[in-house]
């Protein structure tokens, strides 16, 4: 009965969500693109010509949001483990991030232009077990900001989702290593009970 209680009161807030019923309206496919997008208006994220990689991309709101912004003008390279619909504009690979043979394909699609974005929203599969799920969520941030570290041109940029927690503040200190700048968004499309933040790192430096 407490499950059916808690799984109703989620329905209930959820359709009445106004970024869910915006997304509806807009053409989004989740919520989620209001984060990126207003993090896009106060950094200044995207721009036209770009490459543009989305890590953890499914079902597609932050590439949607790319592949707007860029306006026929650049490349949107996204992957994730989950199928995506397609996205218009949008290179995709299914496929884990952790898996070498996965990423070394992606890297592959990527190819060697410097990229301007790497944008990472992944989040782990949930087990339900919260010290668990906070350091896979954590290694998959470490992940990205590798790639990011590899991929990224001089003046390339790098925001990730990161859940507040257990290695939290190593992570932090980590890319405050690897950029000149880091930055903490906190969108208001973030739902106030949620521990995730979006770190930004500006300026990359050699990483490692």
């Amino acid at each position: 009965m407490k499950k059916n209680k808690t799984s109703r009161a989620w329905v209930h807030d959820h359709i009445n969500d106004p970024y869910v019923q915006r997304a509806q309206a807009e053409g989004y496919r989740a919520r989620a693109a209001y984060k990126l997008l207003e993090i896009d208006e106060r950094d200044k994220l995207l721009r036209p010509g770009m490459l543009v990689v989305d890590l953890g991309s499914a079902p597609g709101s932050w590439s949607q949001v790319a592949v707007r912004r860029l306006a026929g003008r650049g490349r949107v390279v996204a992957l994730d483990i989950l199928p995506m619909e397609q996205v218009a504009g949008v290179e995709f690979l299914q496929g884990d991030f952790t898996d070498d043979a996965v990423l070394a394909a992606f890297e592959k699609l990527v190819g060697d232009a410097p990229v301007g974005l790497v944008m990472s929203d992944m989040a782990p599969n949930l087990s339900g077990v919260a010290l668990t799920d906070q350091v896979r969520g954590i290694h998959l941030a470490e992940l990205a900001l590798e790639f990011a570290c590899d991929k990224l041109a001089s003046d390339g940029r790098f925001v990730v989702k990161v859940f507040q927690g257990s290695g939290f503040m190593e992570f932090r200190k980590a890319m405050e290593q690897a950029f000149a700048k880091v930055e903490v968004r906190k969108p208001k499309a973030s739902r106030d009970r949620s521990a995730e933040v979006y770190l930004l790192g500006i300026r990359p430096r050699k990483c490692g």
